[in-house]
């Protein structure tokens, strides 16, 4: 959904190659699931071709292949640019593969080559009625299960900005600054539920580089930057207030939410997307370098959708589940050596090695959470 900027660590370029290269392509285990057809996607810096235009109702998967100078991404939209499925982080020279559920009526697919802007976009039309991947009773309980998760996580999110906001109002510097990275820690386990709603991740997360000429900068990264780099507050108030009042346009919206299963395999793979490319590279928080609390809230939300769907891993697939519990485990435990009190050491007092520790071990966890689309698509 962002720009994407010169990595700040040499690690962190590395960790965005591999775990592009993680995530897709013939051997990625997302092209063995049950999708009724397999529709090339050739993306390069200037087009976006797609194979098919018209398709029947069912789960479709699209493979990606960049041709291209730089990253891509690729994502389905359906009305009011309503993310059905996305994938990021689309190397040059790499195929990175979606499955996606689609019922009848009309979408977009849109490659957004340099992952800014709205993309080169293709009218997609979907007719019929097919089976829902729903319809199983193991993937019923996992969207119920998930769907509880993502509400009690969006409530949070409202008391938690609401008092980082007030703490902003009233001028108090040094205790916005340590409400900030808990705030957003709500809003980073959810990313990807708060994406697909099309308009408000940008109002709500943007950085200054991600703005288009013209439009305003608002959301958390305005106020980041007044609380480190100013440290003047003193016109903050609008830019809070806009903040509390998108952070409770998304609650009212997920009221309304109607997950599908890709969307919690799709989510959990996103949402390591977004560890690479903004996290390990000390993008993300660039002012505040909280980058390690976004960092914990990513794998956080990334485990609870795989965990929603973990009986019916199991039932498909033991070892994978196995496997999936073990690279979540290694993934936190190499996390948890930079705690300190009740969140993290600043993301700047790490060295490139350490980067590389994390880089590594979030490649591995990548690696089996991009099987997961495959076995509940199959």
């Amino acid at each position: 959904m962002r720009t994407r900027r010169t990595p700040l660590v040499a690690a962190g370029a590395a960790a965005l190659a591999l775990l592009a290269a993680c995530g897709g392509g013939e051997d990625a285990g997302s092209g063995g699931g049950e999708a009724s057809d397999d529709i090339a996607v050739a993306a390069s810096d200037t087009s976006c071709d797609v194979d098919a235009t018209e398709l029947e109702a069912g789960t479709h998967e699209f493979t990606v292949t960049n041709s291209g100078s730089s990253v891509n991404e690729f994502y389905v939209y359906a009305e009011g640019d309503r993310i059905m499925g996305e994938v990021e982080n689309i190397a040059p020279g790499v195929a990175r593969s979606l499955l996606v559920e689609l019922p009848a009526g009309q979408y977009q697919t849109a490659c957004k080559p340099g992952m800014t802007g709205d993309g080169i976009r293709t009218d997609l039309t979907v007719t019929g009625e097919s089976e829902q991947l729903s319809d199983d009773e193991a993937l019923q309980a996992a969207v119920a299960d998930y769907t509880r998760y993502v509400s009690s996580q969006v409530t949070a999110l409202q008391e938690q900005t609401q008092a980082f906001v007030t703490a902003v109002q009233a001028g108090d510097v040094a205790q916005a600054q340590a409400l900030y990275p808990v705030a957003r820690t709500y809003w980073e386990r959810i990313e990807p539920v708060a994406e697909s709603f099309g308009d408000l991740d940008p109002r709500v997360d943007a950085r200054e580089n991600d703005v288009e000429p013209g439009d305003t900068w608002t959301g958390f990264h305005v106020l980041e930057r007044d609380l480190w780099v100013t440290g003047d507050l003193s016109q903050s108030g609008p830019v809070a207030d806009q903040l509390v009042a998108d952070i409770d346009e998304l609650a009212t919206r997920v009221q309304d939410l109607q997950l599908q299963p890709l969307d919690l395999a799709n989510g959990a793979l996103a949402l390591l997307d977004e560890i690479a490319s903004g996290k390990v590279t000390g993008e993300e928080e660039r002012y505040s370098h909280t980058d390690l609390w976004d960092f914990q809230a990513n794998l956080d939300g990334s485990q609870a959708a795989v965990q929603s769907l973990r009986p019916a891993i199991a039932e498909a697939d033991p070892d994978l589940a196995t496997a999936l519990d073990q690279a979540f485990a290694a993934t936190q435990a190499e996390l948890a050596q930079y705690a300190s009190g009740d969140g993290f050491v600043l993301y700047t007092t790490l060295t490139p090695e350490q980067v590389q520790g994390l880089s590594d071990s979030l490649n591995a966890l990548a690696a089996q959470v991009s099987q997961v689309p495959a076995v509940v698509a199959g």
